[in-house]
């Protein structure tokens, strides 16, 4: 049996909390967060998204698929299923039953290829998670 998925009623195409939360320019996290957050925004049409536990969370349609936190010495950008995807290049960290993470550091390099395949690879699994193939 699958196990449920992670639904937010309140997904919007743009949540106007998710908006505020990147217009703290101030915050250089916040600010290394944004591209890639607008890279989870650009997996497909169908994605919303919301705030969850003070995080930027991208949905397909209301199904939780990914998150970026801002944190003081590091961006994290998460995967709601993310012990089930394909991860090549080892970018993945985290040991709990289905959430994998990264963490992107100021001045460290990132194969931006391998982390455009695992957001490609968290859309198009959470696209069969809620059955819409």
């Amino acid at each position: 049996m699958s196990e449920p998925l992670f639904r937010f009623s309140d997904a919007r195409r743009r949540h106007p909390e998710v908006e505020a939360f990147f217009a703290v320019v101030a915050d250089p996290m916040r600010v290394m967060a944004e591209p890639w957050f607008e890279r989870l925004r650009a997996a497909g049409s169908d994605i919303r998204e919301v705030m969850h536990d003070g995080n930027p969370t991208a949905c397909v349609e209301d199904a939780a698929f990914a998150y970026v936190g801002a944190y003081r010495n590091h961006v994290s950008m998460g995967f709601y299923q993310g012990v089930d995807l394909p991860d090549p290049a080892g970018l993945l960290e985290g040991g709990g039953r289905r959430m994998r993470h990264l963490k992107l550091r100021p001045g460290l390099s990132i194969d931006e290829a391998a982390l455009d395949g695992l957001i490609k690879a968290a859309h198009a699994d959470m696209l069969r998670r809620i059955d819409r193939r």
